[in-house]
């Protein structure tokens, strides 16, 4: 799980290096890679049971001295394809010892085409129709991406909502990020063209998307078992941005009534609020800098405002491994030593925790794991968190 969420925050592949006997162990993990699309390479030995890693691998691959860095360099390719995933290398105990023979390759994919200008004539056109459109991000999205992001959105301009991975590729204090995506959204009803920026179908609520236009910009193909989005544009999602930008210029600005996304906005931000545990969640961030990394193990909300993409960091599927958030904030905390990392779990959370915690205590990891359990004091929780940030030392908040 810490190779899966280093992988993650990295962008490169995280890696593993388990025995594969009683592989039951590293199921949990694998899943969590494939489900998340975490780069990551698992390296074991041999072993007749390496079958059974298939439906949560993207590959296997069987490596001898002569040709393992052809094939490590071709796992680290096809870890960091789209879409993301783990990918699998055996390699023998007898030749684990040999030395390799080096190959000069590249362990990165290519660059992705440049989209077609078929389907930029298309996604165009569905923007010139759309009076309200509505761009909804995901995981795809990187860094690079959010500038561009931004850009669009405010030119075109549309309010975002965001995936759980999609978050902070519009900074969600930006009076157009209007909270996550959830079939009960109000938007949802209102939006005449719906455009997934670098959503991953496995982002995607079931059912969420009935009668509605849909478009997408990504990176990945898209599966056959989704919806049929009427306009495609598939390439580097910058790239896709930036030739949109003479088409977005020449539409007419979108009708969205500036006041009602202002009422939207505040209603978003009071909601956020209404349960003690989000209002530690809010004394939090509060508490912290703009480049705080969060894991969590229970559903933050939009009390927690994510500035930056990967900032926030959550399992998809409603699926949580035992232990994730202490385990992913060590691997947060190891990626990048010099941001702060914080934890939010629960009583049950905390007891799966203690592995990470021992891991963390080793390390001197400066991690802060916050426990929301009633009863909820805020002001001896305020103090005591803010002491606890100035310990640089892992310590568990209750």
């Amino acid at each position: 799980m810490l190779a899966a969420v280093t992988g993650e925050i990295l962008e490169a592949p995280g890696a593993a290096l388990a025995p594969l006997a009683g592989g039951a162990a590293l199921t949990p993990g694998l899943a969590l890679a494939a489900r998340d699309r975490c780069p990551l390479i698992l390296v074991t030995d041999l072993h007749a049971d390496a079958a059974l890693l298939a439906p949560v691998v993207k590959a296997t691959v069987v490596v001898e001295a002569a040709s393992a860095a052809h094939w490590i360099a071709h796992a680290a390719n096809l870890a960091m394809t789209d879409p993301r995933g783990p990918v699998h290398v055996a390699c023998a105990d007898a030749v684990a010892g040999e030395p390799a023979l080096p190959v000069a390759t590249a362990i990165r994919p290519p660059a992705l085409p440049p989209p077609t200008p078929a389907a930029l004539e298309t996604l165009g056109d569905a923007l010139a129709r759309a009076s309200r459109p509505l761009l909804i991000t995901g995981l795809e999205c990187g860094a690079d991406d959010a500038k561009w992001v931004r850009a669009f959105a405010e030119s075109l301009p549309a309010p975002v909502l965001a995936t759980a991975k999609g978050r902070g590729v519009l900074a969600e204090p930006h009076p157009l990020a209007l909270g996550l995506v959830g079939a009960a959204h109000p938007l949802l009803a209102r939006a005449d063209l719906v455009v997934l920026v670098g959503v991953d179908a496995l982002e995607l609520p079931p059912g969420l998307w009935a009668a509605r236009p849909l478009a997408r910009i990504g990176r990945a193909p898209w599966p056959d078992s989704g919806p049929a989005p009427a306009a495609d544009a598939r390439g580097d999602i910058a790239l896709v941005i930036e030739e949109l930008a003479p088409r977005v210029r020449a539409r007419p600005a979108a009708d969205w009534d500036v006041a009602e996304l202002d009422r939207l906005k505040r209603a978003v931000m009071r909601e956020a609020q209404t349960t003690p545990a989000s209002r530690l969640v809010g004394v939090v961030r509060e508490a912290t800098p703009a480049a705080t990394v969060v894991a969590a193990d229970v559903d933050l909300g939009f009390a927690w405002q994510a500035v930056a993409p990967r900032e926030v960091l959550t399992p998809l599927g409603g699926v949580v491994p035992a232990g994730y958030a202490m385990l992913a904030a060590v691997a947060a905390q190891l990626a990048d030593p010099d941001r702060r990392v914080v934890a939010f779990t629960t009583l049950a959370g905390r007891a799966m925790a203690e592995p990470a915690l021992a891991l963390a205590r080793a390390l001197a990891l400066p991690i802060v794991a916050v426990v929301l359990q009633p009863p909820l004091d805020e002001a001896a929780f305020a103090a005591n968190f803010s002491r606890a940030l100035l310990a640089r030392r892992p310590i568990v908040v209750a």
